[in-house]
């Protein structure tokens, strides 16, 4: 049994109110591929590749998205993005990023993945996903 810690880059997550249409314009951009999952979810990913090899970039739904203001304002919506990273270990990659220099955000919205902060703030998620980490068609190490 293997029992090295295995982290992945699994998606660049986009929160946007409309995934579908969104995902079309990274896709006509970068001349990649599209899968629509359901209505709340879609991604783009490499040509040439599996529908949906991941990495990817994933645009999830949230019906409360306000865009960022650029440049950033006062009181105004600032940027945010997030990526989230396949594990096939949870508490052992939380416990690594700790060791990195990121914290556990207060606030958790499953026990399927965890909600960290980089140094600087910005949130990223462990997510524990075996299957995916040991997939022959993950395209990064």
């Amino acid at each position: 049994m293997d029992d090295e810690l295995k982290i992945k880059m699994y998606s660049f997550t986009v929160d946007c109110k409309d995934p579908h249409e969104l995902a079309k314009f990274y896709a006509a951009l970068l001349k990649w591929e599209i899968m629509f999952i359901n209505e709340e979810w879609a991604c783009v990913y490499a040509p040439g590749t599996n529908q949906g090899t991941y990495p990817c970039i994933l645009f999830q739904q949230n019906p409360e998205y306000k865009p960022p203001v650029w440049p950033e304002e006062p009181e105004a919506q600032q940027q945010m993005a997030h990526i989230d990273f396949a594990v096939n270990d949870l508490e052992k990659a939380v416990q690594y990023a700790i060791h990195c220099g990121a914290t556990i955000a207060d606030e958790q919205f499953s026990n399927n993945w965890r909600v960290m902060l980089d140094p600087a703030g910005h949130p990223f998620c462990l997510c524990q996903m075996k299957s995916i980490v040991e997939s022959a068609d993950f395209a990064l190490l």
